[in-house]
């Protein structure tokens, strides 16, 4: 008759019920990683060029860096080191004014730098030279030329209106986006509220 080995004290194998409930469990965390890493790659720019300050430069340079476009009408510029659209807020207070805007309006500075995602589903917008207006290529979510989301099912299923960067400018005029801060874009506007600016032409660049 063969003897078993005896169980040492203290020691004691998993039961069943035991090994499936430590199974489920790490099943579940490692799901909740995968959608938080998944959740952020999302929301924050990705690349190596993304979570850094980027020097654009003056207005003048981002008109000549963009011949023929209307970047002193407000008409949004792209620099693809920074990963945004480029904007003059009021064409008629002429270019940019010095300070810093952590929060990406950009009011006081009279320039904001948009991210170049769609909010829906990451596609990239494309400014419209008819209408002055961002239209997405993917599921036509719109934009003002500011990012403003238009509200209604109209204008595309995008919650909110497009992201925007902290920017800052110095005294000599030189524009820096700054990739490692990027707020998320206001809620969407009906058209003819204040807060959106109406399309230049109807159905522009359809």
């Amino acid at each position: 008759m063969t003897n078993r080995p005896r169980a040492q004290p203290g020691s004691r194998g998993l039961s069943r019920r035991e090994l499936l409930r430590n199974s489920l469990a790490a099943a579940v965390g490692l799901w909740a990683a995968e959608l938080a890493a998944g959740t952020l790659g999302f929301l924050w720019p990705s690349g190596t060029l993304a979570l850094a300050k980027v020097r654009v430069g003056t207005l003048a340079d981002l008109i000549t860096a963009n011949p023929g476009l209307p970047i002193r009408d407000g008409f949004p510029a792209y620099v693809p080191a920074a990963r945004a659209f480029v904007i003059l807020i009021n064409p008629a207070a002429g270019g940019f004014r010095p300070g810093q805007d952590l929060s990406g309006d950009g009011q006081g500075l009279n320039v904001r730098a948009l991210y170049q995602r769609c909010p829906h589903l990451g596609c990239r917008p494309n400014p419209c030279i008819e209408d002055f207006w961002f239209h997405c290529p993917c599921h036509q979510s719109r934009y003002d030329r500011l990012g403003t989301k238009a509200l209604g099912v109209a204008y595309g299923p995008a919650q909110r209106g497009m992201d925007r960067f902290a920017v800052s400018v110095d005294a000599q005029g030189v524009l820096t986006v700054d990739g490692t801060r990027l707020n998320l874009g206001p809620l969407p506007v009906a058209l003819g509220q204040p807060g959106i600016i109406p399309p230049r032409t109807a159905n522009g660049c359809r």
